[in-house]
Parts: C-alpha cells; structure tokens; sequence
C-alpha cells in the first residue's frame, strides 16, 4: 500500500513554490522612468542589476517615433524649442537659421571640437542615406519613404546635435552647409521616391546624370576638405 505523503512534506512542498513565485515576481519587478524631474509612464525593468527600458515605451513618452529597417532602428525624438536651435525644416522649405554666435564665440574662428565631432558624425550618415538611395536606384530595388525613412531621422538628429554644438562663428557659419546638404539629401530621395510612386522609370544611372545629385557629391567632399583643415570656408555645391 502507498504511503500518503506527510504534512511535513507537503508544507515543505508547497513553501517552496510561493518562495519560487516571488522570487520571480520580485525579479520581474517594474521602476519609472524619471526623466529631467519629470514622471513618466515608461516601466523600466531590472535584470541581473541592469535598468532596461522599451523604446517604443519611451518613444511615446518623449512624443517621437521608432523606425526600423533591416538590421537598424531608428529612434527619432522632438527636441525642445527652449534654449536650442530651431530643428531642421523639411526638404521642401528653406535652411533653418541658427541663433546668432556670442561676443565670445566670434574671437574664435576655428571650429570647436564638439561641433567638429556632431558634423563628421552627420556627413558620415548623409553618405549612408545616399549610398542606401544610390544601391537600391541601381539594384531595381523597390523605392519608398519607409525605406530610407531611418537615414533621414538619424540626419535629422544628428543635425539637432550640430545645431547644439556649434559655439564658435566657423561653426555657426558650417552648420548652415550642413543644414543645407542635408535638405539637398532630402530633395533627391524625395524626388526619386516619387517618381517610383508615379510608376516612373529610374533607370541605374539615373544619379550619374542628375545635377543636384551632384552638387551633393561635390558638397560632401567640399566639407570633408574643411574639416581637416579646421577652419570655415564656402562653397557654391552646398546652397
């Protein structure tokens, strides 16, 4: 005959999974995000230690978006009209002035280096946006905003960071380029996603023969050379 088990046991049984649960509870455990002071609805959740937070959570509570194509995603948020630069405009309007550079700024003409540094990083994503735009014109691929919707809100944020950074009156002055090259970049993928949208035929070597394509081109190497010289200069391929 089979013994039946034990209240020992089963009390012992039955504690172990109620410390088992809360284990798991407490370890599943949600925190807010507070951000600048502010409380939001974002949960965050501690694993091994670490805070990790959703970005489509944290997207919504900043009023931005996320993106993704392929292996990249792309997290565009609005920045605040206070103490900053107004944000870059669309393709379609004019370049967004800057605020005018300090007493301070104007006895140094060189670039500073966190100005240097927001630019390089954003000819540096204009070169994937085009490269992107250029790979799918001359592989037949499919041509939509989605599509190259991630290089553009990563062009549009760093230029935010340029706007921020610029102190000096070169940096100012370049931001102006910057700003324009990157309403050129978003003329010419504008223009051939609409002509796809049209049915239209692109053919490989359409960019090859397109001027503003290559006022970009000529642009782009223009600020490289600038750059590396650190000091401003202008050229009639970035207006």
């Amino acid at each position: 005959m089979l013994k039946r088990p034990s209240n020992t046991s089963t009390n012992v049984a039955l504690l172990l999974v109620i410390l088992a649960v809360v284990v798991s509870l407490r370890a599943a455990e949600r925190h807010t995000l507070i951000i600048n002071g502010q409380s939001t609805e974002v949960p965050v959740i501690f694993v091994s230690g670490h805070p990790y937070i959703g970005l489509e959570a944290l997207a919504n509570a900043l009023n931005g978006s996320v993106s993704s194509s392929g292996a990249k995603v792309a997290l565009n948020l609005p920045t605040s009209s206070v103490n900053r630069a107004p944000s870059p405009t669309t393709a379609s309007a004019a370049p967004a002035p800057v605020p005018a550079p300090t007493q301070a700024a104007l006895s140094n003409p060189g670039f500073s280096r966190e100005f240097l540094n927001a630019g390089i990083e954003q000819m540096s994503t204009l070169r994937e946006w085009h490269t992107a735009l250029q790979t799918a014109i001359q592989s037949g691929i499919p041509l939509s905003a989605d599509l190259l919707q991630p290089y553009r809100a990563q062009a549009t944020t760093n230029l935010r960071f340029a706007s921020v950074a610029a102190t000096t009156a070169a940096d100012h002055n370049a931001y102006q380029l910057l700003n324009s090259v990157y309403l050129n970049m978003g003329k010419l993928s504008d223009k051939y996603v609409n002509m796809r949208a049209n049915l239209t035929y692109i053919a490989p070597d359409a960019l090859q023969n397109d001027e503003l394509n290559q006022r970009i081109i000529a642009c782009g190497r223009f600020l490289g050379a600038m750059a590396a010289s650190g000091q401003f200069s202008d050229d009639g391929s970035c207006h």
